[in-house]
């Protein structure tokens, strides 16, 4: 499968991609803008609340209606944060036509479908329906609020929080709770116009149809979308080194059990001409498997911890390490995380770990052949850090990587914060109590 990419209108690109192995195609349509704290939870709510209804259709029932006409098609707003670029809009899958009664069309009226959520919102007087952005702002700040409820997940935000504090990485895609309780309709209305006339516009298709019709339907339902200055200042600032000499260190305490550990690494100097390939198999090798050092030794050699990963974010350039462990276990099992990181360091990498690892992050990246979703994510990955390989490809050089690259990457690996939940603080005993109470 070969990805073209083509600009089709003003600051509006398509990434094709031709595939007849699928019953249905996907279509995507991104905003892309600058991921920042004041208007993050702004940019979020929008395509929450376009889905909510259109001129012509004004509810989510009429909209359910018209997309069961179209043979199930489905339309789903989405938020997404890669790097530090927020990336917002709407995912159709529809039924390939070739699969439905002879003559049916689907593609075109999808497109007009999206077009109207994305152009003709249901308003009044102009502005965004308050009720509709009512609700959504409350959903939204529900959404914020509920992180706390998957501890791992939690953790691992934090960390980025605090590691991340003068960087708009620290920022979530959803943005932050104050900020999102403060949108109220008008200001949300002025928001969705900026975004419409600056932003540039991502689209990825994969399916049956030719490249020819889907660029015509596109034009024809994007016809009207307002294209002011764009903003192409856009991307990702990538800091190479930790911000202070010795790892920073948060601690909170939670009602929860087992301590939640997290290290935030920052990947240095590779960052300077990213290699994606050998980043991808260092994870692997370091903490991204079962087969990895950090499960063989950190959780089953030495049992210090009930699970324990690592994740790279070649984005921003960062290193995660999570680690599920008992409190009293806190001090071995982070001197234990950065030895194992030390040993890649030193090349003490055996041939089964590096071809486990070459061999497992290829067969991941080739299965991404059969999920639209996940070639969808990977192409917008891909083309908002200006590569333009696709996954097959990237599977071959994940083959050819070293232990040598490898070392390399880990040599250059700063930590540079310490982030670590544990359960209620021990209340301090009075010393000057004698176990009575005063009356």
């Amino acid at each position: 499968m070969q990805v073209k990419r083509s600009e089709i209108m003003p600051g509006v690109w398509l990434s094709y991609l031709h595939s007849d192995k699928f019953k249905t195609a996907c279509l995507s349509l991104s905003l892309l803008t600058q991921l920042k704290r004041e208007t993050a939870a702004l940019n979020a709510l929008i395509p929450f609340v376009l889905r909510r209804g259109t001129t012509l259709y004004g509810d989510m029932e009429s909209l359910a209606a018209r997309m069961d006409e179209l043979y199930g098609t489905v339309i789903e707003p989405v938020v997404r944060r890669v790097g530090e670029i927020q990336c917002l809009g709407f995912y159709a899958s529809l039924p390939e036509e070739a699969f439905l009664p002879a003559g049916t069309e689907v593609l075109q009226p999808a497109c007009e479908l999206l077009s109207q959520l994305l152009l003709s919102p249901a308003t009044r007087g102009g502005l965004l329906l308050p009720q509709y952005v009512d609700s959504e702002r409350e959903k939204l700040v529900e959404r914020i609020r509920s992180r706390v409820n998957d501890k791992i997940s939690y953790a691992l935000i934090r960390c980025l929080e605090e590691m991340c504090c003068y960087e708009d990485f620290a920022v979530s895609r959803f943005g932050g709770e104050e900020e999102a309780a403060s949108i109220y309709y008008t200001k949300l209305t002025r928001q969705y116009r900026r975004l419409l006339q600056s932003s540039p516009v991502e689209i990825f298709y994969c399916g049956r149809a030719g490249e020819g019709e889907l660029r015509e339907a596109l034009r024809e339902a994007l016809a009207t979308l307002p294209r002011g200055e764009l903003d192409f200042d856009i991307g990702t600032d990538v800091r190479m080194n930790a911000v202070e000499a010795e790892p920073r260190f948060v601690e909170e305490h939670m009602d929860v059990t087992q301590g939640k550990l997290v290290m935030g690494f920052r990947l240095g100097e590779c960052m300077e001409e990213p290699n994606l390939a050998a980043l991808t198999v260092f994870n692997s090798v370091y903490g991204g498997g079962t087969k990895s050092k950090l499960f063989a030794n950190v959780r089953e050699k030495l049992q210090l911890c009930y699970y324990a990963g690592s994740m790279v974010d070649t984005h921003k350039g960062l290193l995660l390490v999570n680690a599920g462990i008992d409190p009293e276990n806190y001090e071995q099992a982070k001197d234990e995380i950065l030895a194992q990181l030390a040993a890649v360091a030193r090349g003490e990498i055996s041939d089964e770990e590096l071809q486990a690892a070459r061999a497992t992050v290829a067969s991941d990246l080739r299965a991404l052949q059969d999920s639209q979703g996940e070639l969808e994510g990977f192409t917008l990955s891909q083309t908002l850090d200006g590569l333009d390989y696709g996954p097959m490809e990237l599977a071959e050089l994940c083959e050819l990587v070293t232990r040598e690259e490898l070392a390399a990457i880990a040599r250059g690996v700063e930590c540079d914060m310490i982030y670590f939940l544990s359960g209620p603080e021990e209340e301090e005993e009075d010393e000057d109590d004698d176990g009575t109470e005063e009356i």
